[in-house]
């Protein structure tokens, strides 16, 4: 249809608008125009109500933050700007009340497999076990139910805006010149990873995929150990010899359940050397958690962001301790290769109605 038709068709229709109103007795005419105000009125307060409960990021700029709905938070974060001039923060206004998260992490009855667990030992208060599974044992028997006071004290950003833990908030994307071949190096010597083709290859992925090679390193030590495990030395699978670095799929309640999982995700993605199970594993990383947004260790763990359209079940892994295990492995490289002062980029979760006292 040319140009020319649709302007004779738009013209013939507004015409015959036009017609219709004249038409329309007097009081009609009146009250038209207060509906038409009204329904505007409560289009823009449902606009408004909406946009209100959108989580949102925004730059942290010393002011900006209301120390009445977020207590605490602007001191701890203000004392490490001062220490480490070159880092950013972003505060990540999650719009998620405080108790309700807590509620949604904790275990329930109705559930078979927590969704947090911490190891079976005696280096943690009793009461950080769960009341429902106290002395059950899951995965591969070492490990227990975390209770809520537990999971408080670890999602607490409160407890973790301190040098001693912020990087499990660090944005984890590749930032050049902040992460090097020597600090990779550092934190591998020893360790199943090893070499200097390795941290070529972790360097080189990182960079390729927008992620920092430090959380590549410390998340490999973190599933697989210092001397490595079956799936990371190789594990024959339907007669080929996979690998896992990443412990993908890596689930079941018993040691012999977890590996054959694990591999059987890894022969399926043909998985059969390590440099195609590194570059899998960061691929698989990159889409399923980065790119939804849990880009953060914090966030991975606690999945608080609703890109995806839902909460709290899109979560790396099951071990509470696992963002700060990790976090410290990623400090350590990056003071060991004398780039921790780089400007990194920090995502604090704000959560509403948190307690004045920071969780213990």
């Amino acid at each position: 249809m040319s140009g020319e038709k649709i302007r004779e068709i738009i013209n013939n229709l507004i015409i015959k608008l036009k017609n219709a109103i004249h038409h329309i007795p007097k009081p009609v005419k009146i009250i038209v125009p207060i509906v038409v105000i009204l329904i505007l009125i409560i289009c823009l307060v449902f606009v408004w109500i909406r946009e209100s409960q959108k989580q949102k990021y925004v730059e942290y700029n010393g002011k900006n933050l209301s120390e009445s709905k977020y207590p605490g938070y602007e001191e701890l974060i203000d004392a490490l700007q001062e220490e480490h001039p070159n880092w950013t923060f972003t505060l990540f206004y999650t719009r998620l009340d405080w108790n309700e998260v807590i509620a949604n992490e904790g275990h329930k009855d109705n559930t078979e497999y927590p969704t947090n667990l911490i190891p079976d030992s005696t280096k943690y208060p009793e009461d950080w076990r769960c009341e429902i599974d106290k002395d059950r044992t899951f995965d591969n028997g070492t490990w227990l139910c975390a209770s809520d006071k537990a999971i408080k004290h670890q999602m607490d950003p409160r407890n973790i805006l301190n040098n001693e833990n912020i990087f499990q908030f660090a944005e984890l994307k590749y930032v050049e010149g902040a992460q090097t071949k020597e600090g990779i190096n550092e934190i591998t010597e020893g360790s199943f990873l090893e070499g200097d083709s390795i941290s070529e290859a972790l360097i080189e992925a990182g960079k390729k995929a927008n992620l920092d090679p430090y959380f590549i390193a410390s998340r490999l030590i973190q599933e697989q150990g210092r001397d490595g495990t079956t799936l990371s030395r190789g594990y024959e699978y339907n007669g080929t010899i996979v690998y896992n670095l990443f412990n993908i799929r890596a689930t079941g309640n018993s040691q012999q359940e977890i590996i054959q999982n694990a591999a059987q995700y890894a022969y399926e993605q043909g998985w059969d050397s390590v440099e195609k199970a590194l570059i899998g594993g960061v691929e698989f990383v990159k889409e399923g958690y980065i790119s939804v947004g849990q880009n953060t260790l914090y966030l991975q763990k606690f999945d608080v962001v609703n890109q995806d359209d839902s909460l709290y079940t899109h979560q790396y892994m099951q071990n509470l301790l696992a963002p700060q295990s990790e976090a410290s492995n990623m400090k350590e490289i990056y003071e060991a290769s004398n780039t921790v002062d780089a400007p990194l980029n920090f995502i604090i979760p704000l959560y509403e109605n948190m307690p004045q006292e920071i969780s213990e």
